[in-house]
């Protein structure tokens, strides 16, 4: 019995312990980007673009891969630095892979090298980003744990700037109860790509840039576990140069899902399910432990009045 009430005693301190540091230190470690982030995303729509040569404009089936990795080598404690490879191009049946720079079907490109703060998702500064990278600014490629259903700022590559996402409402995807976040801009000046292989001299020419962009994300990770656009292009004299409508495709979007679920399975485990298992289980263990060094002691109290009856024949 003493045994037992020993055991129990230190299962109930370690329990106490396991339910503290879920509350105080735990949360502190896992609600933060973690470092070994691979994933792909894929897009599918359609698109049109401008031929500088022959002025033919069509609209053709599209699609789109983003390549997102955090380099955990330069990233640290507080800070993830991303690397993002993307493309868009025309969907002429063939494998959806990104195309080399000669390919007629490509319409975009772009390398995107960022980092952000692990706990708030905003972007920062680092010493360890290359000298070229583009500054960014507000969240990037993902929220901050338990969303909340407000404005956020959030970066728009083309237009250079974070513009402010709102709040649209609770829409449900494959299970997962998500918050949906749009924002509109139009009309932002923006230096167009000429892709003219005649004039290589000339990298871009002036244009404006309209686009909606439409986000959907779980709210207890902050992943984005959708995400859509309609963008559009036009040089200065109001000719369009660009109309790109391209959303996430279902099969990535359950991927997204199921990794945000899990994700929040294992915060529930750590930050709901173990404090109750620490505090309760702890508090029981305690009160059983003591329990049984009382009863131990008034059975061995009980035992010695016994031991001291008065002997035969005692006062004759």
């Amino acid at each position: 019995m003493r045994v037992l009430a020993r055991v129990l005693l230190g299962l109930g301190a370690f329990l106490l312990v396991a339910g503290i540091l879920a509350v105080t230190w735990i949360p502190g470690m896992v609600k933060k980007t973690p470092l070994d982030v691979d994933m792909t995303t894929i897009y599918e729509g359609q698109a049109a673009k401008l031929d500088p040569v022959s002025g033919d404009f069509t609209m053709k089936p599209a699609y789109a891969i983003r390549y997102t990795k955090a380099d955990s080598n330069k990233s640290s404690d507080d800070t993830v630095i991303m690397v993002e490879n993307a493309c868009a191009v025309f969907d002429t049946g063939g494998a959806h892979v990104c195309v080399n720079g000669n390919d007629p079907d490509l319409i975009t490109a772009t390398t995107d090298i960022f980092a952000t703060d692990r706990v708030t998702a905003l972007a920062v500064k680092d010493k360890n980003l290359p000298p070229d990278a583009v500054p960014h600014e507000g969240l990037v490629n993902k929220f901050p744990f338990d969303v909340e259903k407000k404005t956020y700022p959030f970066w728009d590559g083309d237009a250079g700037k974070a513009l402010p996402i709102e709040y649209q409402g609770t829409k449900n995807l494959f299970g997962l109860d998500t918050y949906e976040f749009q924002y509109t801009v139009k009309g932002v000046p923006i230096n167009i790509a000429d892709d003219d292989p005649a004039t290589p001299e000339d990298d871009s020419i002036p244009g404006t840039y309209d686009n909606v962009v439409t986000v959907n994300v779980d709210p207890k990770t902050g992943s984005i576990v959708k995400s859509g656009q309609h963008q559009q292009q036009f040089l200065e004299d109001g000719t369009p140069a660009a109309d790109v409508t391209l959303i996430q495709t279902d099969a990535s979007v359950k991927k997204a899902v199921d990794d945000a679920k899990s994700g929040g399975t294992q915060l529930t485990i750590l930050l709901t399910v173990l404090p109750i298992v620490g505090f309760v289980g702890g508090i029981l263990c305690l009160l059983g432990g003591l329990a049984l060094i009382l009863r131990e002691r008034s059975g061995g109290e009980g035992g010695q009045r016994v031991a001291e009856k008065p002997k035969v024949g005692a006062g004759v």
